[in-house]
């Protein structure tokens, strides 16, 4: 699944792109994204996969114990579910 940040959702972010805010325009509070969770945000762009993004992750933070997959797919879920991100449609690649 390719997955590309919501059209109603405001950011601003540090220089450093390591702590990011976002607000989708219908919330009433703002959600703060710090380390990997901010990470994950400068990853989705609307043309890299799920995967994609997960192996960029694997190669940037240490996976001792495995559980980085099932992490990044609950965290992408809640980010859905707060629609600040929403999954790209065959027809809009």
């Amino acid at each position: 699944m390719v997955w590309k940040r919501g059209g109603l959702v405001a950011q601003v972010r540090t220089h450093s792109a390591s702590r990011v805010a976002l607000l989708h325009l219908d919330a009433t509070q703002p959600v703060v994204l710090e380390g990997p969770a901010a990470a994950i945000w400068e990853l989705i762009d609307g043309q890299r996969t799920q995967q994609s993004i997960l192996a960029e992750l694997e190669a940037s933070f240490e996976d001792q114990a495995g559980q980085m997959q099932a992490q990044v797919e609950g965290f992408l879920a809640s980010l859905e579910a707060q629609r600040l991100i929403e999954a790209v449609r065959g027809d809009s690649l």
